[in-house]
C-alpha cells in the first residue's frame, strides 16, 4: 500500500477502502465531537463509516500532501452535498507501505 492509495480511497468517498489502511490503534477527530485517541481499528472504521453515510460523503479534492521523516500527511476537503469539509490524515510509514495513525475532519 502506497500513500497513493490512500488518496484513491478518499477520492472514492469509500469509508471502507480507507478503514483498510488504519493501523491498529487511531486518532480520530470528527466534527462536533471530542478528539478520540487510541481508537480500535474497527470501532474507528464504523465511526467514520456512519460519518460518511451521514454526510453523503462523494469524492475528495487533494489541496497538499508531503511526507517528513517518514510520516505522511495528506490534506484537502471531502466532497459532498454541501460545502464540503476539511480533512487531514496522517499516516506512518511501515517498510514500504503506510499506515493511518491519524483523521481529523471538520
Amino acid at each position: 500500500m502506497n500513500d497513493n492509495d490512500i488518496v484513491k480511497a478518499l477520492k472514492a468517498g469509500s469509508a471502507e477502502q480507507l478503514t483498510e489502511y488504519f493501523d491498529s490503534f487511531i486518532d480520530l477527530k470528527l466534527p462536533e465531537k471530542d478528539e478520540i485517541k487510541n481508537m480500535g481499528k474497527n470501532q474507528a472504521g464504523i465511526a467514520l463509516k456512519t460519518f460518511f453515510n451521514d454526510n453523503s460523503i462523494k469524492g475528495f479534492d487533494l489541496t497538499s500532501q508531503r511526507e517528513m521523516s517518514g510520516t505522511m500527511y495528506i490534506a484537502g476537503k471531502l466532497k459532498n452535498n454541501g460545502k464540503g469539509l476539511n480533512i487531514t490524515v496522517m499516516a506512518k510509514k511501515n517498510a514500504d507501505s503506510y499506515t493511518i495513525i491519524s483523521i481529523r475532519i471538520n
